[in-house]
């Protein structure tokens, strides 16, 4: 049986005290965010590598529609026989302020059958919002990380080739309009909703300026007062993000993979003494064909059959005494020491949790 590798998250121990970060790594401005693009369009240029058209008919229908936008019109009923072209999904993120002119890199995912769009060249295809307006357009040459080669009924294939991208393959057409809090305050969301954590921003940003700024509004906002003009409050703001701030300590959690086996652990985790006793059980099932032959002359037939055998098999385990560990370092030593493969690990983690011996909250991904 594989053993699967177990994860404990050793950074950070109880004894080290936590480091101080940035503002701007512990929230964000409300208001200013990414916007999510999409845009459907044609990849050409492939090297007989693009979409099987009889079985992608959406694609054919594409090529007609954008010669036909050429000027270029078909005879009714034409049965097109396309292997250099591919239908595409264009995905992109419209950065906060971003002015049209400017330029963003775009993804470019095959929705069809293509095997490679290594090689070709996005034709132009219109970004949408989620508003149906268009905010971008995309075209260029699609750069594929992967390559790979077939002969003689084998191929061989390194990374993806259904999926490639363009630096600055997009320009931004239209600006979407942020603003940059409202009247005279601007509001700061961290990332984790965490009181003691905000309370220390808080505090830091009134220190930093004057008693009042700032003010918490719940356990994930913070209100606070800003110039009106726009170039200082921009110069505010660029003394607020780079404030330092110690975050507050998490709280105690264990987050166990089921699929993988990985167990993480974060600095809060503290154990109290309790015995455990975790056996193997084990269960082997073997067959072995029996063949029955009539005797001579008997016009008798050969009958195969199968004998099987199931064998289970427990190992024995002594009562372990687990000793009470005050931090992470001691709880991964008393842990290491019940001597468990990960997946039996979390077993005894789950039962640990129901017996009120693990002091933290376990989450099972």
């Amino acid at each position: 049986m594989k053993r699967i590798t177990i994860f404990f998250l050793l950074a950070l121990l109880a004894a080290v005290p936590a480091s101080a970060e940035r503002i701007k790594d512990l929230a964000s401005l409300s208001g200013v965010r990414n916007n999510q693009l999409v845009g459907y369009g044609i990849v050409v240029g492939l090297d007989g590598s693009g979409d099987q058209t009889t079985q992608t008919p959406f694609t054919v229908q594409s090529i007609i529609n954008m010669l036909g936008n050429m000027g270029v019109t078909l005879p009714p009923g034409q049965n097109l026989q396309l292997k250099n072209v591919a239908a595409v999904m264009v995905t992109a993120s419209l950065q906060p302020f971003a002015r049209p002119g400017q330029t963003m890199d775009v993804t470019v995912s095959s929705m069809g059958n293509a095997k490679s769009l290594r090689g070709g060249t996005l034709v132009m295809t219109p970004l949408k919002g989620a508003d149906g307006q268009v905010y971008g357009i995309a075209q260029g040459n699609v750069v594929v990380g992967g390559i790979g080669a077939s002969s003689g009924g084998s191929s061989v294939t390194i990374n993806h080739l259904s999926v490639g991208r363009i630096a600055g393959g997009a320009t931004v057409e239209r600006a979407v309009p942020t603003t940059v809090g409202e009247g005279e305050f601007i509001n700061l969301e961290t990332h984790t909703s965490d009181f003691g954590t905000t309370q220390r921003m808080v505090d830091a940003i009134n220190a930093s300026t004057a008693p009042g700024t700032a003010l918490a509004v719940d356990a994930r906002r913070i209100q606070v007062r800003a110039p009106m003009d726009p170039n200082q409050r921009v110069a505010f703001m660029s003394r607020l993000e780079n404030l330092d701030v110690t975050p507050a300590l998490q709280a105690a959690k264990v987050i166990v993979n089921s699929r993988t086996g990985s167990v993480v652990m974060n600095q809060a985790v503290t154990l109290d003494t309790c015995a455990v006793a975790h056996g193997n059980l084990s269960v082997t099932v073997s067959a072995e064909p029996v063949i029955s032959q009539p005797p001579p002359l008997s016009a008798g037939q050969t009958v195969a059959t199968e004998r099987s055998q199931i064998d289970i098999q427990q190992e024995g385990s002594a009562l372990i005494n687990v000793k009470k560990g005050a931090n992470l370092s001691e709880v991964v030593r008393a842990l290491n020491a019940l001597g468990a493969n990960p997946q039996d690990l979390i077993v005894i983690l789950q039962a640990m949790k129901a017996a009120g011996a693990l002091r933290a909250e376990l989450e099972v991904i």
